[in-house]
């Protein structure tokens, strides 16, 4: 069965799907979308289920309402610390019932015939951003009403975060059939995709051309995801935006390298720090007594077996970048901003032998004063992500047939703060179309932007290609030419950095990975 047209009288037509746990009533919004929100995928993961796989769903009669938000999984309040503004935070109740995502999507002609002839749309599943620690599918720039307007279906989801989604316990571990704990959040976002595999066809989708996509922490997921072996087969490709890991060349503190030995370990440290001396005692406690940081994906033998921090799926396409400003001054994996009098001492300890070559390549001068050690600062560590992320591609270009990467460099119009520039996680409206919700001076400049960006996504999800007619053409990575797509007010190819510069960081990098 797929979209039936139900009208009560005197009210708009309200969609109706089945899925395979029952019928979802969605809501129609403007410019011929339905949206169905608050859908579980999985049980809810309370008393005995905490930390345990996410488990199937209990089928309901009659018609469930999907027509709002459900409550965010457990983590601290919802603030808005600069440069995230209240738009690009989840502002949902938290609760330890959370397991439920999302569906945008176009709506069909009334007929029910013709809603299941219409062809299957490619289907793009969001995966949110947050250290691991917040975040939930209802952050309003992750509306996916407009990128649906565009001939996708849009899916977000929550998953389980902090401590609730990623504590290893040997009690856990004693528990598992595999021998593992750990990772469930990692298991509530192939539950998900599991899900889409199930139902999306009812919602106008197409099961088998799936693109998973994600931002920072969304960004180590897919990376995640396409390593784990429980997750082939649930997507055909894959997008990642500011991965830390990207921009960093290593694999990131307490992720995917720790044991498993060594993360229970971390549990039971959490577990004494809470006072509780058993799996049944940590079961016991209160959900808000559980909030904690510190908790990530890992390599538990199971759903992460192995220890690589490249990617192991072959064949999947990849489009993978960063923003100008998510290193850099006063962002979130910059340092504090750099004065005349630290600049030189700075260099010396992080290039020790090889500063003097550094500072010939990013100079500073007197006359410049402070504002020039800050300037340069932020353009020797841009030059460095684009370096890392291209050396990053030609490692899995053995594994991947097309490797698309970019640089977003638009800034947010900002006038109380330029100082934000193209900020972590600023890009993610011009993706979504969102602009409008975003809280910020946006111009027609930034509508243009979005308008290719949006495209260029779209059509990657697609047909693994993000050219289209009207758009700049973007070239895909090929070993030896150093250039990637910049994506802002100009696009285009560039390169990674200039010759000297980039043979620096090449140099500096292939060095790092030999200590």
């Amino acid at each position: 069965m797929g979209l039936v047209a139900w009208r009560p009288p005197g009210l708009v037509a309200a969609p109706h799907i089945q899925t395979d746990a029952g019928v979802v009533a969605g809501k129609a919004l403007p410019g011929g979308v339905h949206a169905f929100l608050g859908i579980p995928f999985a049980a809810p993961p309370v008393g005995e289920l905490r930390w345990r796989p996410p488990q199937p769903v209990a089928h309901w009669s009659g018609v469930r309402p999907a027509q709002q938000f459900a409550d965010t999984c457990m983590q601290n309040d919802a603030h808005s610390p600069l440069p995230w503004t209240a738009p690009f935070v989840d502002q949902q109740p938290v609760s330890e019932d959370c397991l439920y995502l999302n569906v945008w999507t176009a709506a069909p002609a009334d007929s029910p015939a013709h809603a299941l002839d219409r062809a299957r749309r490619p289907v793009m599943v969001f995966i949110f951003g947050g250290a691991f620690e917040v975040g939930s599918g209802a952050v309003p720039v992750y509306n996916g009403a407009a990128l649906a307007r565009q001939g996708v279906v849009l899916v977000n989801f929550n998953y389980r975060v902090g401590a609730l989604g990623f504590l290893a316990y040997p009690g856990l571990t004693a528990e598992s059939p595999h021998h593992s704990s750990g990772n469930y959040g990692l298991l509530d976002q192939i539950a998900a995709l599991r899900w889409v595999q199930r139902n999306i066809a009812a919602f106008g989708g197409d099961p088998a051309n799936v693109t998973i996509f994600g931002q920072s922490a969304g960004a180590m997921s897919v990376a995640d995801l396409m390593r784990s072996p429980l997750a082939r087969g649930l997507f055909v490709r894959g997008i990642a935006e500011s991965g830390p890991g990207l921009l960093t060349g290593r694999p990131r503190a307490g992720g995917t390298e720790a044991t498993l030995a060594a993360r229970e370990q971390q549990g039971v440290k959490f577990a004494a720090s809470k006072h509780a001396d058993s799996l049944a005692a940590l079961r016991a406690l209160p959900a808000t007594a559980l909030i904690a940081s510190g908790f990530s994906p890992f390599s538990d033998g199971w759903v992460l077996p192995d220890t690589s921090t490249t990617l192991a799926a072959p064949e999947v396409p990849l489009l993978v970048g960063m923003v100008a400003d998510d290193i850099g001054v006063g962002n979130y994996f910059g340092a504090r901003p750099l004065t005349l009098a630290t600049y030189d001492a700075a260099a010396q300890r992080q290039y020790g032998a090889r500063a003097s070559e550094f500072l010939k390549l990013y100079p500073v001068s007197a006359a410049g004063g402070d504002a020039s050690a800050a300037a340069m600062q932020k353009s020797a560590a841009r030059d460095r992500a684009r370096v890392r992320i291209d050396l990053w591609a030609a490692a899995q270009r053995q594994l991947s047939p097309a490797i698309y990467t970019y640089y977003f460099d638009r800034a947010t119009p900002w006038p109380e703060h330029p100082e934000f520039g193209a900020f972590h996680t600023s890009e993610v409206p011009y993706v979504f179309g969102t602009l409008a919700l975003a809280d910020h001076p946006y111009t027609a400049v930034d509508q243009r932007v979005s308008a290719r960006v949006s495209s260029y996504w779209i059509n990657f999800a697609t047909r693994g290609n993000p050219n289209g007619a009207g758009l700049p053409a973007w070239p895909a990575y090929q070993p030896g030419r150093h250039i990637t797509m910049e994506l802002g007010a100009k696009m285009g190819a560039m390169p990674e950095a200039a010759t000297p510069q980039r043979l620096a960081f090449q140099l500096a990098a292939a060095q790092a990975n030999t200590r």
